[in-house]
């Protein structure tokens, strides 16, 4: 079955919908937290287990996500995925209890463990390497960059005009629409493996060490960084971890092939991607709490404070694909990656007493750019050079790297905020210049993930070549 260049483009713009929501739902749960902890009667413990239990499902699955699409269909994992998705929202708009919530939001990081990898796996499929899939990757990049941004806008939006629930109720009709859609629209697509086996052994234990991994960065703020419960999953994780290459390097049809990681610019995508999950994810997290704990916004306030950075992020990303046909993978990356690091260098001047024109705006505005400039070459370099087989598990490793790397970046920021804190607070400082100094170090820890970032990518990806090519007829 094939797709005229009109269908194709109609395709994308299904596939970013699906996207767009997945994404969103990571961010827009922030700002409703307070609501849902009333209303839900959450302990201050167990609230942060309505973003642990999508991030811990998420993160684990992604890798087994990306290859079964390989295997099993593109298409039928990205619908199936969705259906799960939309289902969890449905069920989570509807919880009775803080049990029922924390359930459904683990099915709806389940579905989006399928859908996120398929997604970009389908645009692999449906555009060939060149101008036009660099073109479809600024679209995505665009989306996926500005859902974090938009997400915490409508959060505080529906959040203040009708209640908590309608943040998961609103993935209803659009995962319906998605649905839909893909089904009427986008054909089917598998690798060309020439089997239908399926890494059982590696599937789980890669699922269970990146499960285990998650689970202590998610935890390592309230258990501490050198206690024997975070370390003990650490060790566990990364034996875990090594296990899973002794069982890929036997098997017959592994789960991850690891001739995938001889292609240096997919290795050093996905290092660069772990950076820019690390440093991005952190800086909107930080951003919220010291808008709402230091300046005094409301849910709605620090929502709608961040609409100037999505709309950035949609422009540059939507220029980058263009951009870095012309500069390259490797120029456009580093720059990004810089650019960002220089707008977390001016949140490290937010005052006490700061305003939004003052203290945010410029640096949303620079940070914005350089996520930009940086989402679409990170993507591109991931897929570069990638086989039809392995489209899947080469999304689905991109995502597995951003997904860790902001649950690390944003745990250590956490935990270098609240020990700086303690320290100002200890020495007689009120709580709001305790927090903002404590905020102020955090964005240097940022700064740092930023500069490893561009050091990476001038390391590791040393040319990806982006060839200008015709618009895909059909699928491999």
């Amino acid at each position: 079955m094939t797709l005229d260049a009109k269908k194709r483009w109609y395709a994308l713009a299904v596939i970013c919908s699906a996207q767009f929501m997945v994404v969103l739902d990571v961010s827009i749960v922030n700002v409703a937290l307070p609501s849902i902890k009333n209303s839900l009667h959450f302990s201050e413990s167990g609230l942060q287990w309505v973003i642990s239990a999508y991030t811990l499902v998420a993160g684990g699955f992604l890798l087994l996500g990306g290859r079964v699409a390989d295997i099993l269909g593109r298409r039928r994992m990205f619908v199936a995925g969705l259906a799960l998705f939309t289902t969890g929202s449905l069920l989570c708009g509807l919880a009775w209890s803080h049990g029922a919530l924390i359930a459904f939001r683990a099915v709806q990081g389940f579905g989006a463990a399928f859908v996120a990898p398929a997604a970009l796996s389908l645009i692999y499929a449906l555009f060939d390497e060149g101008a036009d899939r660099n073109k479809a990757l600024g679209v995505m990049g665009a989306i996926s960059g500005s859902g974090a941004a938009f997400g915490v806008l409508l959060g505080g939006v529906l959040t203040s005009q009708l209640s908590w629930s309608w943040i998961f109720f609103v993935n209803v009709p659009v995962g319906a629409a998605a649905i839909a859609a893909t089904i009427a629209l986008i054909p089917e697509s598998t690798a060309n493996l020439g089997h239908r086996r399926f890494d059982v052994a590696g599937a789980a234990t890669v699922t269970a060490s990146l499960t285990a991994l998650t689970y202590a960065i998610v935890k390592a703020s309230d258990w501490g960084w050198g206690s024997s419960k975070t370390i003990g999953l650490l060790i566990a994780s990364v034996v875990g971890l090594g296990l899973f290459v002794l069982i890929e390097t036997r098997s017959k049809a592994p789960l991850m092939p690891l001739r995938i990681w001889l292609n240096r610019a997919v290795a050093g995508a996905n290092i660069v991607g772990f950076m820019i999950g690390a440093s991005i994810f952190a800086m909107f997290f930080i951003l919220s709490l010291y808008m709402q704990q230091v300046l005094g916004y409301s849910a709605l306030k620090a929502g709608v404070a961040y609409l100037a950075c999505a709309l950035t992020v949609v422009f540059a990303a939507g220029i980058a694909g263009r951009l870095v046909t012309v500069f390259g993978v490797r120029r456009m990356l580093a720059t990004g990656v810089l650019v960002s690091g220089v707008g977390l260098y001016y949140f490290t001047h937010v005052s006490v007493h700061g305003t939004y024109w003052k203290d945010l705006f410029p640096g949303f505005i620079i940070a914005a750019v350089g996520l930009g400039f940086s989402f679409v070459p990170v993507t591109i370099a991931a897929l570069s050079g990638v086989e039809n087989r392995d489209a899947g598990l080469a999304s689905g490793m991109i995502n597995v790297t951003q997904q860790i790397g902001g649950a690390l970046g944003t745990a250590i920021a956490i935990s270098v905020a609240t020990s700086r804190m303690h320290h100002l607070s200890a020495i007689g400082d009120d709580s709001k210049a305790a927090w903002t100094g404590g905020f102020q170090w955090a964005f240097w820890g940022c700064i740092a993930f930023a500069v490893v970032g561009v050091l990476a990518t001038l390391v590791w990806i040393r040319r990806v070549e982006v060839p200008v090519a015709e618009p895909a007829l059909g699928y491999d």
